[in-house]
């Protein structure tokens, strides 16, 4: 896998900001080849811009089907020789064509453990469900809804006055370490997938 990443976005971008931090201070040894937004008008498109990268809006609309937008994606990540596709905010669900188009190489960033409260306002499911620890999940990509391989995970304690939006924060600031850091060690190699587990080599997982 090369050090090319695609990152797809909706909004404003702010796990976009921290992978493009992490490419320049160091800490994540890859190129952002392209930024592509769903959303003409998504935030992230001019952060990426001012941060000097291509980023382009491939909207979901007008196309015979969803496949076929799931098509001029490919077109646009192959063209960039695109390795390492990022779910960063992507409010869309992704298909057959660019599953297989990058097998194994699409990232996904969840704000809770997984496969606790997938899907949307995951925070506020936390909240109202009692736990005492909810945090962050890194996976794969597959057709199942927040389901693939699990890369990495950070806990985030729920605090008993919290609201969504306060644990929302909290996870937020978690994301932002915590997807670089996925992102290098896939990048890295010296790993394997077994049915649904992400396993690493004992000297690499050590390192």
């Amino acid at each position: 896998m090369n050090r090319r990443l695609g990152i797809l976005i909706s909004g404003r971008g702010s796990n976009l900001q921290a992978l493009v931090d992490a490419t320049r201070d160091g800490r994540l040894d890859a190129t952002v080849a392209l930024v592509i937004s769903n959303r003409e008008d998504a935030a992230g498109l001019e952060r990426a811009r001012r941060a000097g990268l291509e980023a382009i809006c491939v909207s979901h609309r007008g196309w015979p089907s969803r496949d076929d937008h799931d098509r001029a994606l490919v077109r646009e990540l192959r063209a960039r020789d695109v390795g390492l596709a990022c779910l960063a905010g992507y409010m869309r669900l992704v298909g057959a064509p660019l599953l297989e188009a990058f097998p194994n190489a699409i990232l996904n960033i969840h704000p809770s453990l997984l496969p606790a409260f997938p899907g949307f306002d995951a925070q506020r499911q936390a909240v109202e469900h009692g736990v005492k620890v909810s945090g962050v999940t890194v996976h794969f990509v597959t057709p199942e809804l927040d389901g693939g391989p699990i890369v990495l995970q950070r806990t985030v304690p729920v605090l008993d006055d919290d609201t969504g939006d306060a644990l929302a924060a909290r996870i937020l600031e978690e994301e932002h370490r915590a997807y670089p850091e996925a992102v290098k060690i896939v990048l890295d190699g010296g790993w394997r997938i077994e049915g649904r587990r992400f396993l690493r080599s004992p000297n690499v997982a050590s390192a």
